[in-house]
């Protein structure tokens, strides 16, 4: 028994069926599958964008308003610079150091952040009835600071050095046994703000506040001289906001 012969679909037929197809499930396919991770940044172009198809929606061709963007889905990174409003200004964090100078061993400052010189370094005064030999102030250097110092701070300390054999042991290194063997590092200094009649300032035009003393001493208490003095280092804290 012989089956009929089949024959092939038409051209037309195959068509028809394939656009049968597409029309019922190729929109849900593609929204199935295409989301956000699978578009490239920077791809989609405004031209890209139809007409009243987000949400719903009638915009203009090729642009999104405030009504087609979910609320909270932007970021920062979303917008261009200066498009977001500031924010509002966080408390003042707390001042910093303000300024130093390092002081070497003649008085002259070798090093700075600047604003600082010097008045008068171990001076020889005018003699007095008191002090005949005018040496009052000889132990010290009085540096102008250019601002008022009321409000700020003064810190002082000697700076280490280790190539001045200021004993004659030839030992620099700060390690000559027995007490007070190692001039070259020890030592004290002391400081503050020229203030009348609490730390008065004998030489001319330091008696304000904006001058500061700073006293070396030697470890016994002692002036030093020109052969024991050494540098120090001075540091006035603070913001330095009534500097001029």
């Amino acid at each position: 028994m012989r089956l009929p012969a089949l024959r092939r679909p038409s051209p037309s037929l195959a068509v028809s069926v394939l656009a049968l197809v597409v029309a019922s499930t190729g929109t849900s396919y593609a929204t199935g599958l295409i989301g956000s991770a699978d578009i490239k940044n920077n791809s989609v172009a405004s031209v890209d964008i139809k007409d009243k198809t987000i949400q719903g929606k009638d915009i203009k061709t090729g642009t999104i308003g405030a009504k087609q963007v979910k609320d909270g889905s932007l970021r920062a990174r979303d917008f261009k610079a200066g498009q977001l409003p500031a924010g509002k200004t966080g408390p003042q964090g707390p001042a910093g150091v303000g300024r130093w100078a390092l002081v070497d061993a003649t008085g002259a400052i070798i090093a700075q952040s600047g604003g600082f010189t010097v008045t008068a370094a171990y001076p020889t005064l005018a003699p007095t009835a008191t002090d005949a030999a005018g040496l009052r102030a000889n132990g010290n250097v009085y540096i102008n600071a250019g601002e008022d110092l009321s409000n700020n701070g003064i810190i002082t300390t000697i700076a280490l050095q280790n190539t001045v054999d200021q004993n004659g042991d030839m030992i620099t290194t700060g390690r000559a046994p027995g007490a007070d063997a190692n001039p070259e590092f020890s030592g004290e200094v002391t400081a503050a703000m020229c203030q009348p009649n609490v730390v008065n300032c004998a030489p001319p035009g330091t008696g304000n506040s904006n001058h500061l003393v700073v006293s070396p001493r030697n470890s016994d208490g002692s002036f030093t001289t020109a052969d024991t003095r050494k540098r120090f280092y001075v540091v006035v804290t603070g913001d330095s906001s009534d500097r001029s």
